[in-house]
């Protein structure tokens, strides 16, 4: 499956959300911080000219909010902890990666911070995406539970 740009979490109050009311879930090669983002319910379209208020006798049913999309993902690699650019790029490449295979196993509606350490750059392949699968098999329960 493709890495698509909707799958990115990119703004710095959404990063900054998973970090500070998340959970974490520690990995080794890698830290996993997860949110379950909140379904939103679509504003109602208003026509030009159209009264915010309904008329007198029409009754309005309540929205119900939209299903939640699949999950968004950051990759952090800082210099402290992975090394130089070539290793901080390797690190979000790979991590980039894990997540772009293992995406079905992510609970639909949540955002997740991957913050790579500096064995995601020796480990293998396949022993990131066990590691990944095994974290995310611990979020699915905990993300299914009412907030």
């Amino acid at each position: 499956m493709r890495f698509r740009p909707e799958q990115h979490l990119r703004r710095q109050s959404d990063i900054r959300a998973v970090r500070e009311l998340g959970r974490r879930v520690d990995c080794r090669a890698f830290t996993l911080w997860w949110k379950r983002r909140e379904p939103t319910i679509p504003a109602p379209a208003l026509a030009a000219g159209t009264p915010a208020e309904p008329a007198a006798g029409i009754v309005t049913l309540p929205r119900k909010p939209a299903p939640l999309p699949g999950a968004r993902v950051c990759v952090i690699a800082s210099g402290a902890a992975v090394g130089g650019a070539v290793r901080r790029n390797r690190a979000k490449r790979r991590l980039r990666e894990v997540f772009r295979h293992r995406q079905d196993s992510v609970p639909a509606g949540c955002d997740l911070l991957l913050i790579a350490r500096a064995a995601a750059t020796t480990w293998p392949l396949h022993e990131l995406e066990k590691r990944f699968s095994e974290a995310c098999g611990q979020i699915a329960p905990a993300a299914s539970e009412p907030s």
